[in-house]
């Protein structure tokens, strides 16, 4: 039976180094800086400690553009409690504590992604409550729930989407994605979209068309 690290926020200070995403230079964040090494560790050493792919040491393009928006347009989040769900490294929601959001939540199945925004909070000196386990399904208590690249497979889009779709029924829901074959095909409002730099190694491309939406009052029906 795998056996947990000890100590993972040494292991992530270790594996990574401070950087600021492209698209948010505002913001430091723990970020892997050569792919390989942490990669091969995951597939080794993070494996054996039952721990998933170090998604977390990445600003994916989705996150970078939900966090930009935010801080350009902080009206739309100031006062709000706010729920970034697959936080990854936790860019979107301390993008919103700097925005002037009431309250933060970060989610994330992963703990190492908690661990990681937990680290990037204090790196930036903001306040995240941070939010472990599956919350499809479930019904957020927020105002703002923001989410992104998250529809990179079929299996994910089904499972996600109608949930999503459902908690726009009851607040406002921001997706964003770039590009990927199955988001969803619905006539969505478009809140923001820009060509975002990625890790070639990740996205095999050096940039992505990201898109972020509003779902808010679209029904599962679409």
């Amino acid at each position: 039976m795998p056996v947990r690290l000890q100590d993972p926020a040494a292991f992530i200070r270790d594996h990574t180094a401070v950087e600021r995403a492209g698209l948010v230079p505002e913001i430091a964040l723990h970020l892997a800086t050569d792919i390989t090494p942490i990669w091969q560790a995951s597939e080794a050493f993070l494996e054996a400690h039952g721990i998933e792919p170090p998604f977390w040491a990445f600003a994916w393009p989705g996150s970078q553009l939900i966090a930009r928006y935010i801080l350009d347009n902080p009206e739309r989040v100031q006062g709000k409690r706010v729920l970034d769900v697959a936080c990854g490294c936790g860019l979107a929601a301390i993008a919103a504590v700097m925005a002037g959001a009431s309250a933060v939540e970060a989610n994330d199945i992963d703990q190492m992604a908690l661990e990681a925004t937990a680290l990037n909070a204090t790196l930036n000196s903001v306040t995240v409550t941070l939010l472990a386990g599956d919350l499809v399904g479930s019904k957020p208590d927020c105002d703002l729930l923001v989410i992104g690249d998250v529809c990179y497979n079929e299996a994910m889009a089904a499972r996600i989407m109608p949930w999503l779709l459902d908690c726009a029924q009851h607040c406002e829901v921001w997706l964003c994605d770039p590009g990927r074959h199955y988001a969803p095909k619905l006539d969505l409002d478009i809140l923001a979209q820009q060509n975002v730099q990625t890790t070639q190694e990740l996205e095999s491309t050096d940039q992505r068309t990201t898109t972020l939406f509003s779902l808010r009052g679209i029904s599962a029906q679409g």
